[in-house]
């Protein structure tokens, strides 16, 4: 016998980061995720406890997409010894090359900084995991097609639909074969109706279990308002003479933000400025999503395909190497300068807002999700000083918030996905938010669809069977 089939929420439940949810079925232990947590330092500190469980106990990691929150625990796992299988997407496989090394570089980057800075309570200062390590975490990755049906291992199945976030982002249906037959849904991070690069996301279809992220499951995005705010607030600092620093997730963020500078300049909306994306990884990503449009894959919008020009303003500059990033902050306005990373939590960023914070010509543009702890939300709960890299800075630019930007679908977007069930699951488990935001969405989930929606609690396990 082996056993009762079980879900355990390690991650992702009663915050916003770190999913990762184990699956016990079939005697086998399968995680769904394996993200970071970030955010507040009490959630962060959770990264260096011990993994609840032995890493070589599990059988394999199903991956919904390649954001830092549902990867970026992969490398410490392996590293620790699991040696199974990582199913993932192409895309999200390809994103984790450019994403996971990254990660692990900085990881690296900032404990040196902290060791010479002197600020770090620990002595010396390290890092959670190095780029070595990210680099040989990559072999365990096997590739899944969108809409195949996979078995994982003996009695479990997993099919990948696409999700609508980012560039291979699935969710995920897994079947669990006994009497009755059970099928589980993970959303991951569910995407956008009106993404501007990718279809919609793939209808929830059949489950018995759903697994529903609840980012903004407590708000609606109001697009209009969103797009006449970063509009307007570009336009504002360019005839102020100003610099615009937009804090982004290198990952579809910054593509988003492109394809939107670029709308509103053949538009004549904006003088065609000088626009700079200073960050590695994100060139590198979006090197990836210009290939996947030209290539027209299973998840770009039909009338995006072949158009990959339509995230080239025609006066971008990669920003490359540290010396030409740190050359930025001795030319002055008007010009856009994109950086990683989109919470303001490290990377090259930091130093454009140490830089340009103080002026009131300037604007930092918050183009995406600010969770709790992070200088990002600390900018848009109107912060008058935030600290970074051990010192405090005065915060003197304007502060614009752009939530429509988010490729996160709102409450409304979540209810209307749940809604296409062809029945009635036996439960919803509200996942990665805020407790308010899961709140909303729990009460949503029960009061429009009569359903019964649970919040669990971190490290709760559940029956499924």
């Amino acid at each position: 016998m082996s056993g009762p089939s079980t879900l355990r929420f390690l991650g992702g439940a009663g915050t916003v980061t770190g999913s990762r949810f184990l699956l016990t079925a079939a005697g086998k232990r399968i995680l769904i995720d394996c993200g970071l947590f970030q955010g507040l330092k009490e959630l962060r500190l959770r990264n260096w406890d011990t993994f609840p469980l032995d890493p070589k106990s599990l059988d394999a990691i199903i991956l919904t997409h390649a954001h830092l929150d549902h990867s970026g625990y992969i490398p410490l796992l392996c590293r620790d010894g699991f040696r199974g299988p990582i199913y993932a997407t192409h895309g999200t496989i390809d994103l984790c090359r450019i994403v996971l090394p990254d990660s692990g570089h900085l990881q690296e980057e900032e404990a040196s900084y902290a060791n010479k800075a002197g600020y770090s309570k620990h002595s010396p200062a390290r890092p959670l995991y190095t780029e070595d390590d990210a680099w040989a975490s990559m072999e365990r990755f096997e590739a899944a097609k969108f809409d195949e049906l996979i078995d994982i291992t003996h009695g479990i199945r997993v099919t990948f639909h696409p999700a609508g976030h980012i560039l291979g982002a699935a969710t995920v249906g897994i079947e669990l074969n006994g009497s009755p037959r059970t099928r589980i849904v993970c959303s991951g991070d569910l995407g956008r109706p009106n993404h501007p690069i990718f279809r919609a996301p793939a209808p929830i279809d059949d489950a018995d279990v759903v697994l529903v992220e609840s980012t903004y499951g407590d708000r609606a995005h109001d697009d209009a308002a969103s797009i006449a705010n970063f509009e307007n607030a570009i336009a504002h600092t360019i005839e102020g003479g100003g610099v615009a620093v937009i804090p982004s997730f290198a990952v579809d963020r910054t593509e988003v933000v492109l394809f939107h500078l670029c709308r509103i300049i053949r538009e004549s909306r904006i003088p065609a400025i000088p626009i700079y994306v200073d960050s590695p990884m994100a060139l590198a990503a979006l090197r990836l999503y210009k290939t996947a449009i030209a290539n027209g894959t299973a998840e770009v919008r039909p009338e995006m395909i072949g158009q990959q020009e339509l995230l080239d303003p025609g006066n971008l500059t990669e920003v490359r190497t540290p010396n030409e990033s740190k050359a930025l902050n001795a030319s002055g306005g008007p010009m856009v300068i994109v950086s990683a990373s989109g919470m303001a939590t490290g990377g090259r960023v930091l130093h454009h807002l140490a830089h340009r914070l103080t002026d009131s010509r300037n604007t930092v543009i918050l183009v995406g999700y600010q969770a709790a702890g992070t200088r990002g939300r600390s900018l848009l709960d109107g912060a008058d000083s935030v600290k970074m890299l051990g010192r405090y800075v005065p915060v003197r630019a304007k502060i614009v918030n752009v939530p429509a930007f988010s490729v996160h679908a709102d409450r409304g977007e979540l209810i209307a996905w749940l809604r296409g069930a062809k029945r009635r699951p036996q439960v919803a488990y509200v996942v990665h938010g805020d407790p308010p935001a899961s709140a909303a969405l729990r009460e949503a989930i029960s009061h429009q669809l009569g359903w019964n929606a649970v919040m669990p609690h971190h490290l709760e396990q559940v029956r499924i069977d």
